[in-house]
Parts: structure tokens; C-alpha cells; sequence
């Protein structure tokens, strides 16, 4: 039987002679024609289109209409793998290839950040991601990766497994291109030492005219090959009106080829092959080794998609893709298997490793109820969840993409360093032309080498790494440590801190509140007021509504509202019933004032009951205090708790202030009281610290507290040990300083090596060694924050 083409659908007569590797399968094609399109189709990240499309490819145009337009990618279906909506706003992280410095990513962000309908757009050198939210009413996403695809660079959405492809295959092109430089850079400085050296003293000038054309034809393929990549990002740069890194280095390059060919077909004047191939070898050298930090860099965060296992057995025993999973699904876990996707267990009893999530190797207890996440490992025993997120929406997807975009948020320091580099190129190309003009006049046979030397010597690669190579490492270590980063200011603001405004409920202690007694005012049985007032409590997710979760609620409570901070109003027999504070619940606070019990039960403003509570304090919290003490920083507890629990806990851990009985509102009062040199940094949980979360200079919010809350920090603690805050602020210190280092090595080396080059004392050789080598160290210096915070 005739097989058809997987591509086209035509005969394939050819046997198996053309094959391309699609879904891991290998498919089988008609033509060279259709087998280059679909390796491209894969090699570009786009093999969705084969599991999507409704016909196959029309054998009159191969490469088909939805992926020359990219409008598969507006598929509801497709878009479903890996775009997220958020109030009628979509967001997405791209994978670009092609960007090679801060110049590539500023000039995406300037392109694509006035069209229309693109809200927000932030693109990462280092980790070569974009983040990018638009409104689907104004634009598609297909438009999108147009814009990007006009300036040059390829872009799809990012996944884990097609990012590992594209980094071989950007390694593989590097060590080809590397390869043909490193091979002819050696031939042609064997003839440059025959030529240059006159190893043969009697050599004749026809002799000396065939090494150079010999050294011609070694250094050809570097140039029209091995140095590519760098006319192809000047050109997208000359074409979007800016200047990049590669403007100097292709003016460079070509400017001595050109004099080079011209003085070989000439027979006069000096040729420099061998500087040609030199420097084409060591950029590409020093890029690849870049390419290899990044990779070290990023790899915390991408690998995380990979510990999500790619198959999940159903209940029933069939398998399907994990990320096929829909909420409602029944999945079974083996013990040592990786939890496929969020859920919540529904039989079973086990210990759960979340190490890769919060950082802490201790394993959880987990029984039914409890929620696990996709990428933990159950342990030991044999559990059955409901899947209730899809992939995309997962605990590891949002802190894959909240990693990423706080890699993307630049601090005022990277943003300086961006525009500073721009404008040094622009000095580098004037210079150097000024530079060419006075040796012309001076010594006309060194000019151009004079001028070739400045243009090398002083690209400013180096600075444009300089933050954005050490914020991606500090990003990276910090996940390791369960800190996640939300906003890029966290590590500029972190080490500027003096003050420490802490939440006590679920963030001081432990949150596990337990009602230890109770005292009843009126003759009610205690179980009835017991429902009521557990059925109050379930309308809020505040740590002290979990100790009334045990007691049945009274199924006729009815129209609750939860005034945040304060307390529960509903409705019980046609009579008003509140629980709360005792200025919330009581008109008469008399009777609190003479009582330690925190919550009061009311019926139309009248005490009926009242509930004492006790939460243990953190065994982390002494150590967070002492430490901030010992650092001269203030520390002070916020609270809404109006008893005097929080004078206990300020005691017992030696804080400095306490302010307790507030409102959100008061909170957020006391935090704009604060004097004009404080830099707050505040910690809470709840609900009702969201306002002051949202408005302090910091802060961070417990993994275990509410959405609302982690959605107005500007960090996340996944575990709940508060020493990880330590841990960040060590990072913090150790980011400043080493950003500061490689700000100070990259601007003083082009200090020293500028007016040395101008005076014609830098050779282009030792100018081409000089400017790796000071990419190479600002790299290097960088990665050292993937290791100890402590480490000097």
C-alpha cells in the first residue's frame, strides 16, 4: 500500500529516503521539498500547526497560509496550551529567537510597544523570552509575532521542551561557525607569520602576492559565514533606525576585509586576514560562551515545566497527556510518580515532596482535601486526585511566568545601563571616524587600523550584560530558595530596607488557630451558637475562620457579607448577627474590656458569646526578628487583632512596636504615616493586608495566604519559613554589589582601552582579545550569585 506524504498528502514514491521527526514519531515525506518545510515547521516551534490543521499542506505553495500569517496561533483551542486572560487582557511568553544583546530587546519593546492593542511588552536578553499582554478586542497574536518576525527575529510561544531544541540548535550553528573561524583564523596566522615576520627572508614579491591571496580564501568563508549572525542583527538594527551592539563590530569586520581584498587585488599596501578571522573567532567564541551562562542562568525556571510528568493515568486505568488534563479529571498517583496537574486528593494518604516548589526537603503530609500541585512527588502511599487546574493555570506554570516577568522588569540601574550603551555607540562611531581623520593626516598607513582597533576595542557588550546577566542569575537562585519574584524593583529595594512592618496571624505564627474556650452570655445551648458562628466564619478565608471549620454551620444563616478586617454581618431568625472585634460586634465594649477573648458573637449588637484563640508563633519568626534587630532595622507588628495577643507574640519576639486593632484602611494610614526616609518592608497573608501590601516600598506574601494577597506583593514566600526573607536579603546585598562590579569593570575597561586605542597603542588583535575578554568576566562574575547568598 502507497503511503502518503505527512506534509502534503501526496503519493510518496520515494521510499523512506525523506523523514522528519514530528510528535517523536517519524513521518515520512514525498519530496526534499516538503521534508525541508516540516523540519523548518519543527525547528521553529510551530508543530502545533500539524496537530491543529483541517487539511494538509496544498503541494502549489508547501508552506502553508495559516503558518505564513501565523494565524494558527489565534486558535481558541491552540491558545489554550499556553496563554493566560486576566480581565479581558491575554498574556503570553514568547520564546525569540535571534536577539543576541540589550539592543535587540530594546528595540522589540519599541516596535511592538505603540501597536495597537498591545498593552505591555517586555523582552529578556538573557533568558531570549518576551512577555507580552494584549487586548483581544484590539489586536490577535498572530499580528504580534508578525511585528516580531518583520524585525528579523523568530518568535513562538515558549514551552520547555521546543526551548531545549532551540538551544541545541543555536549550539550546533555556533560550534559549526566556530569551527570554520577556529580552522581558517589558524591557516591564515601561519601565513601572516610568513608574511609579517619574513620567516622567508628571501621571499619574492610574486610569492608574497600568492599568500595573500591564499590567506584571501581561508578568510572568505568567515567572513560570508562564520560572521553572519552579526551583519543580520546590524542590518535589522540600520533597518528599525537604532544602533546595536553589531553596527561597530560589522563596520569593523568589513572595512578590513574590504582593504584587505583591495590591497591583495592591488598588489600594494598591507592586508589583515588573519585580524578578520581573529576577531570573527573570538566574538563567536565569547557569544557562545554567553549562550552557555544563559543557559545556566535560566535553567531553574525552565526546568521546572519538565518535572510534570508528560503522561497521567486515569482512575479508570487509560492514560492520556498530562497536559490534556481538564479540571474534574480523576487521576491516580503510584508512590515516586510526579503529580500530573493541581488537584485536590479524594482518597488516599501520603507525604508529599514539594521541595522543588517552596525550597524546604522536609515532605508534607497530605490526606483527602488537601490540595497537591503539579511537579511534586508523592512519596509513599497510593493517591487518587481531582485534577482542578489546567496545565497552563498550575501553581509551577504561574511561578514559571512570574519568574520571567520579574527577570523582564527592569530596574532603574538596567534601564540606565540600556540607554548609556546606546549613546556610547553612537561616541564609538564618531570617535572612530575622528580617530581616522587626524591618522590620515598623521601616519595614512595606520589610519584605518588605528580606526579599526577603536571600533573593536571599545563595543560596549560588556555593559549592556553587565544587570541583566546578574538579575537573571539572582532570579534564578532565589526560585531555588521558594522566593518568587513578582516585580524587578524587589532586588534593587530589598537591601534599602530600614523598617519591617509585619502581619501576626498567619505570617508571625503559624496560622493554625485553634479555639481553646468559649463563655456563653444568654441561655442558648453552646452547639447552637457553635453553628452560628461557624456558619458566619465560612464566609471568609482569614486563618481564624479555620478554627470554627470543624463545627457543623447552621444551615440558615443567611445574607452574609464580610466587612474585611473587621468582622461577619448575617441574618439568623429575621435577627442581625455579627462575629468579629468587639467595636464591630458589641454596642456596649464594656464587657470586652475586661475579658482576653478575641472574637465576640453578637445578636443585634447584644453579647452572646465570646471565643478564646491560640496560634503558636513560627519557630522562624525569632530568627527573622533578631537578625533585623541586629541589622538596626525597626521592626513593628500590624495587626487587625485587637487583643492582646499581639502585645504576647511583640514580647515574646522582642519587637520594637506594635500597632494592633487596625482596619485595611488603617493600615495602609499608618504605612503613609511613616517618616520620608523609611523604606518599609512589609509581610502579611490576609485579605485585609492586601491594601498595605499593594502600597508598601516591599513586600511579600505568604505561599499560604489569600490570592488577593500574593497578587498585590511584590514577593512570594512559597514555603513558610520567614528565614527565606533573610536568604533574599543576602541575595539582594550580594546582587547589588556584583552589579556594581561589573558596571565598574565594563565602563572602566572602555576608559583605559579608549584613549589607548585612539593613540594607536591597541593592535586589532589585542583589541579583539580585550573586548571577550571583558564580556567573558562580566558573565562570569555574574554566575557567581547562582551560588551561597552568604559568599562574599
Amino acid at each position: 500500500m502507497t503511503e502518503n506524504c505527512y506534509h502534503c498528502g501526496e503519493p510518496v514514491l520515494t521510499g523512506d529516503s525523506y523523514q522528519v521527526e514530528i510528535f517523536n514519531d517519524i513521518k515520512t515525506m514525498c519530496c526534499p521539498g516538503c521534508q525541508a518545510v516540516a523540519a523548518t515547521i519543527v525547528a521553529s516551534g510551530l508543530t502545533s500547526y500539524y496537530q491543529y490543521r483541517t487539511a494538509t499542506a496544498d503541494k502549489s505553495d508547501l508552506v502553508p497560509e495559516e503558518l505564513q500569517s501565523f494565524s494558527l496561533y489565534d486558535n481558541d483551542d491552540v491558545q489554550k496550551d499556553f496563554v493566560s486572560q486576566r480581565d479581558n487582557v491575554n498574556d503570553v511568553i514568547l520564546s525569540i529567537d535571534g536577539i543576541s544583546c540589550a539592543a535587540c530587546a530594546w528595540l522589540i519593546e519599541k516596535k511592538l510597544s505603540g501597536q495597537k492593542g498591545v498593552i505591555r511588552i517586555q523582552v529578556n536578553s538573557t533568558n531570549q523570552r518576551a512577555s507580552v499582554s494584549w487586548d483581544p478586542n484590539q489586536t490577535k497574536l498572530s499580528k504580534i509575532l508578525s511585528s516580531i518576525h518583520r524585525l528579523g527575529y523568530q518568535a513562538a510561544p515558549f514551552e520547555a521542551d521546543n526551548q531545549e531544541i532551540i538551544y541545541h540548535r543555536q549550539t550546533k550553528q555556533y560550534l559549526y561557525r566556530l569551527g570554520v573561524a577556529g580552522l581558517a583564523t589558524m591557516q591564515v596566522m601561519m601565513l601572516a607569520f610568513a608574511l609579517y615576520f619574513e620567516i622567508f627572508s628571501d621571499m619574492d614579491e610574486a610569492f608574497r602576492n600568492y599568500l595573500r591571496w591564499v590567506s584571501l580564501i581561508f578568510a572568505t568563508p568567515v567572513l560570508l559565514y562564520s560572521a553572519l549572525p552579526f551583519y543580520i542583527n546590524a542590518w535589522r538594527s540600520v533597518k528599525a533606525r537604532t544602533l546595536g551592539m553589531d553596527v561597530p563590530v560589522s563596520i569593523a569586520l568589513l572595512f578590513a576585509y574590504s582593504a584587505s581584498l583591495y590591497a591583495t587585488v592591488q598588489e600594494k599596501g598591507e592586508v589583515f586576514f588573519e585580524s578578520v578571522a581573529m576577531f570573527t573567532f573570538f566574538l563567536l567564541l565569547g557569544r557562545f560562551l554567553e549562550l552557555r551562562a544563559r543557559r545556566t542562568a535560566v535553567a531553574a525556571s525552565a526546568n521546572l515545566l519538565k518535572l510534570i510528568p508528560k503522561l497521567a493515568t486515569l482512575i479508570d486505568g487509560s492514560q492520556l497527556p498530562a497536559k490534556s488534563l481538564q479540571p474534574g479529571d480523576k487521576v491516580r498517583i503510584l508512590p515516586g510518580e510526579a503529580v500530573p496537574a493541581d488537584g485536590v486528593i479524594i482518597s488516599g494518604i501520603t507525604q508529599i515532596d514539594e521541595s522543588m516548589l517552596t525550597g524546604e526537603s522536609i515532605p508534607k503530609n497530605r490526606s483527602v482535601g488537601d490540595s497537591v500541585f503539579a511537579g511534586t512527588v508523592n512519596i509513599e502511599g497510593n493517591l487518587d486526585i481531582e485534577v482542578s487546574k489546567r496545565r497552563q493555570d498550575s501553581l509551577i506554570s504561574e511561578i514559571v511566568r512570574l519568574q520571567d516577568e520579574a527577570q523582564m522588569t527592569k530596574p532603574r540601574i538596567a534601564e540606565l545601563a540600556d540607554v548609556i550603551a546606546r549613546y556610547f555607540i553612537v561616541t564609538i562611531l564618531l570617535v572612530s571616524l575622528c580617530t581616522w581623520l587626524y591618522w590620515t593626516q598623521q601616519q595614512p598607513d595606520d589610519a584605518f587600523w588605528i580606526m579599526l582597533s577603536v571600533l573593536v576595542a571599545t563595543c560596549p557588550c560588556a555593559l549592556s550584560l553587565a544587570t541583566p546577566a546578574a538579575l537573571t542569575c539572582a532570579t534564578s537562585s532565589l526560585g531555588k530558595l521558594g522566593i518568587l519574584l513578582r516585580r524587578g524593583h524587589a532586588l534593587e529595594t530589598l537591601p534599602k530596607v530600614n523598617r519591617l512592618i509585619i502581619d501576626k496571624t498567619g505570617t508571625l505564627t503559624e496560622g493554625n488557630i485553634e479555639l481553646q474556650c468559649h463563655e456563653i452570655y444568654i441561655d442558648k445551648p453552646p452547639a447552637e451558637l457553635l453553628s452560628i458562628a461557624s456558619a458566619l466564619e465560612s464566609f471568609s478565608s482569614h486563618p481564624i475562620a479555620a478554627a470554627f471549620a470543624e463545627v457543623t454551620p447552621n444551615p440558615n444563616v443567611s445574607d452574609v457579607s464580610n466587612d474585611i478586617g473587621c468582622g461577619l454581618t448575617g441574618r439568623y431568625q429575621n435577627q442581625t448577627w455579627k462575629i468579629g472585634k468587639p467595636d464591630y460586634a458589641l454596642s456596649d465594649t464594656s464587657l470586652s474590656e475586661v475579658s482576653k477573648h478575641q472574637v465576640w458573637l453578637s445578636c443585634e449588637g447584644n453579647a452572646i458569646a465570646s471565643f478564646h484563640l491560640s496560634d503558636p508563633i513560627r519557630d522562624s519568626s525569632f530568627a527573622l526578628i533578631q537578625s533585623f534587630k541586629e541589622q538596626n532595622i525597626e521592626t513593628t507588628i500590624l495587626t487587625g487583632d485587637s487583643s492582646q495577643h499581639a502585645m504576647h507574640v511583640a514580647e515574646e519576639l522582642g519587637i520594637d512596636n506594635v500597632v494592633s486593632g487596625v482596619t485595611p484602611k488603617g493600615k495602609l494610614e499608618y504605612l503613609n504615616e511613616l517618616a520620608p526616609h523609611d523604606v518599609a518592608l512589609m509581610v502579611g497573608d490576609g485579605v485585609n493586608d492586601a491594601p498595605v501590601l499593594a502600597g508598601a516600598h516591599l513586600s511579600v506574601a505568604m505561599g499560604g495566604g489569600s490570592d488577593i494577597a500574593k497578587a498585590s506583593a511584590d514577593m512570594i514566600l512559597l514555603g513558610d519559613d520567614l528565614q527565606r526573607i533573610l536568604d533574599a536579603r543576602a541575595r539582594a546585598i550580594k546582587v547589588r554589589r556584583i552589579i556594581r562590579q561589573n558596571l565598574a569593570w565594563a565602563l572602566g575597561y572602555n576608559i583605559i582601552i579608549l584613549p589607548l586605542a585612539v593613540l594607536g597603542f591597541v593592535a586589532p588583535y589585542v583589541a579583539v582579545a580585550g573586548m571577550s575578554a571583558s564580556s567573558l568576566i562580566v558573565v562570569a562574575n555574574s554566575l557567581r550569585l547562582l551560588k551561597d547568598p552568604y559568599e562574599k
